[in-house]
């Protein structure tokens, strides 16, 4: 899921993108702002991997912004000025979408973001997209984007996927975290794994991934919140 925003200074064209993303299924376009003040503060506090941001706005460059950002969120510059593109790709923009846009060139955009975070998962896991696990008398190949999350019984481990029946193995917690990418994965209890690009909350020591809440276990804790 890619966690969205947009920005822009005319509320009409917001609607637009509301309208289309509502339409994307993998595009989570988690608020909009009029203001980009008000959307630093969000970006402050909340993780986002992709940013919708008009150009033109009264109060600042959409370029400036964008240079004064925190963290690397990917970004789809939105104008309706074409004079703006060669300089928004220099800043190593995802896509540039021009005014007025159609839906179909809006999806376009959104897989080339999709397609530019897949790639940088895959060089932060350095390469590893599978795993190998036995169970059932076979040995399973599961895809790493696959796993929702893991969860210790006893000798036995269950691995929750998604959109398919979950996969129970006998091995122990450690030997499972020896074999996921360290980047992507982190334990965050004696009874559960996750993949950190899922985790859709932190509330009260608890990690939520979808309707799903885990405990962060007490000798856990600062190991994840280095990393979260």
């Amino acid at each position: 899921m890619i966690r969205a925003i947009a920005v822009d200074d005319e509320p009409p064209a917001l609607r637009i993108i509301e309208r289309f993303a509502a339409n994307v299924p993998e595009l989570n376009l988690e608020a909009t702002f009029t203001k980009p003040g008000e959307a630093l503060d969000f970006l402050r506090v909340h993780p986002i991997d992709l940013i919708f941001l008009d150009i033109q706005m009264p109060s600042v460059s959409g370029l400036h912004f964008y240079k004064n950002l925190p963290g690397e969120p990917l970004v789809i510059f939105t104008t309706g000025y074409g004079e703006y593109a060669v300089e928004g790709f220099n800043l190593k923009a995802v896509d540039y979408l021009l005014k007025p846009f159609t839906e179909a060139r809006f999806v376009e955009a959104v897989g080339r973001a999709q397609d530019t975070m897949d790639f940088k998962a895959q060089q932060a896991n350095g390469g590893i997209q599978y795993i190998s696990v036995r169970a059932d008398y076979s040995v399973n190949k599961v895809a790493l984007a696959d796993i929702k999350y893991i969860e210790g019984l006893d000798d036995y481990l269950k691995i929750h996927l998604e959109n398919a029946k979950p996969i129970v193995a006998r091995m122990t917690m450690k030997a499972m975290v020896e074999m996921l990418p360290p980047a992507s994965f982190i334990r965050i209890h004696r009874s559960y794994i996750v993949p950190l690009a899922r985790i859709s909350m932190v509330r009260n020591k608890h990690v939520f991934i979808g309707d799903v809440k885990m405990p962060i276990g007490g000798s856990y804790e600062e190991a994840f919140f280095k990393v979260f």
